[in-house]
């Protein structure tokens, strides 16, 4: 929990530092941030040297500098970068770059979220869905699509920390409750009736 506080701060940082140049600034440290997130990624060995204290912040910079030479990556971000390892919060920087991705999102106005199918979509049909989400959203969504055939049909669509379960599971599960209630409610007036 304390990793994501101390995340935010650090990608709110920069999104207030970036947004006085504008979007395009912060679409470029965004693609920055992805960038050496997946050189992390990439290479477990590095993550491990930015999480061990027994690497100085100078060694921890020495090599943010050798990877940044090779990336591209200079000005406020390769300082952002050296920040981040004079206050050994380089192993915080995915947690960084998904917030930083978060408020990118809302400042463009786009909003996230996955839908689950019983059966594949061909990409009209994920693209005539996405248009009348969008249409009823009043907003630009980016939805990754996902296939689970336990829902049966119908779908399910989980935005943010909302899921609306439209699924024909959701469904019978609903009908088979309501038909429960009404045999007990039923099975209770009958002996009330005696």
């Amino acid at each position: 929990m304390t990793g994501n506080i101390v995340a935010r701060r650090y990608a709110q940082a920069l999104f207030a530092l970036g947004r006085k140049s504008g979007l395009p600034e912060l679409e470029s440290y965004a693609s920055a941030l992805g960038d050496f997130r997946s050189a992390l990624a990439e290479s477990p060995d590095l993550l491990r040297v930015f999480r061990n204290p027994i690497f100085t912040a100078e060694e921890k910079k020495k090599v943010v500098r050798k990877l940044a030479a090779k990336m591209k990556i200079k000005g406020t971000i390769l300082n952002f970068y050296l920040l981040l390892a004079d206050k050994d919060r380089l192993n915080e920087l995915e947690g960084i770059s998904n917030a930083f991705d978060s408020l990118l999102d809302a400042e463009k106005g786009v909003v996230r979220g996955e839908l689950l199918t019983a059966v594949p979509l061909d990409d009209a049909t994920r693209a005539e869905v996405i248009k009348q989400l969008e249409k009823k959203a009043k907003r630009t969504l980016v939805l990754d699509f996902g296939v689970s055939p336990e829902i049966l049909g119908g779908v399910v669509l989980k935005v943010g920390d909302q899921v609306l379960d439209a699924s024909l599971r959701a469904q019978l599960s609903i009908l088979k409750d309501t038909l429960k209630r009404g045999e007990s409610g039923h099975a209770d007036q009958s002996r009330r009736n005696q």
